[in-house]
């Protein structure tokens, strides 16, 4: 068997590129993620379920600092360890303090307390806003965030923050089986108006896995939220674009 200078079969030494040649295109690909951004970004997410839970997981693979909220901290170590050594759980109010950006993923009936509670701590900062507002279970004020666009809504109630509406169209299963997917990805519409707080959601979305569509002002939100044509559709940035008229 033919042997290079040091040694090794030949074919153990291309065996040994083709390891090294992979080891380097992940780590090419892991800056890739981070390139979007151009830095890691700590994340405060408040709600913890499953979409904050999904995403979290997400940003967090990606390279960003998040901080997972609960009332119980404690219980949410596995979810940290899912997320792995970027993550780690506080309370809400560690949450709103943790960063520039702040995700809420909760009932929507919960968003005004947060304001009352957080809403010095939040002003100037990015809030994105997945909540979706259900009259069902939020009741009237729900009925009212749906008829001016959630987005819009929750502005109002954290007055000062630099709210956008992201995330609220996509079930976390979906988000997590189809993240980073090859060819087309999903889209990602998003509303907000702060042209800074926009970019950096528009940012955070593609270091998700998805593509970002971005479709006015905080008015235009109530175009994708729950029930309405942009919602739950799942499809690439073309077909949203065509649904909702762009």
């Amino acid at each position: 068997m033919k042997t290079t200078r040091n040694g090794l079969s030949r074919r153990a030494f291309s065996r040994g590129l083709a390891l090294a040649a992979g080891g380097l295109a992940l780590g090419l690909k892991n800056e890739l993620l981070l390139a979007q951004t151009g830095r890691p970004i700590r994340i405060g997410i408040i709600g913890a379920g499953n979409i904050g839970g999904a995403i979290g997981k997400l940003w967090s693979q990606a390279g960003h600092e998040v901080l997972f909220a609960s009332r119980n901290p404690d219980e949410l170590k596995g979810l940290v360890a899912e997320a792995g050594p970027k993550a780690r759980a506080g309370l809400p109010k560690d949450a709103a303090e943790f960063g520039p950006v702040v995700f809420l993923a909760v009932p929507y009936g919960a968003i005004p307390q947060i304001g009352q509670d957080f809403g010095s701590i939040l002003k100037g900062k990015v809030v994105i806003d997945c909540s979706n507002p259900s009259p069902r279970r939020d009741g009237a004020m729900a009925e009212e965030a749906r008829q001016k666009g959630s987005g819009v809504a929750t502005a109002e109630y954290i007055p000062g923050a630099r709210v956008t509406r992201a995330f609220g169209t996509i079930n976390f299963k979906v988000a997590l089986d189809n993240a980073h997917r090859a060819g087309d990805k999903i889209a990602i519409p998003i509303a907000g108006d702060d042209a800074e707080a926009v970019k950096v959601t528009s940012d955070l979305v593609i270091d998700a896995g998805f593509e970002p569509v971005m479709v006015g002002g905080l008015a235009r939100s109530k175009e994708f939220d729950f029930g309405a044509p942009g919602s739950g559709k799942n499809t690439t940035a073309a077909e949203l674009r065509k649904i909702l008229n762009l």
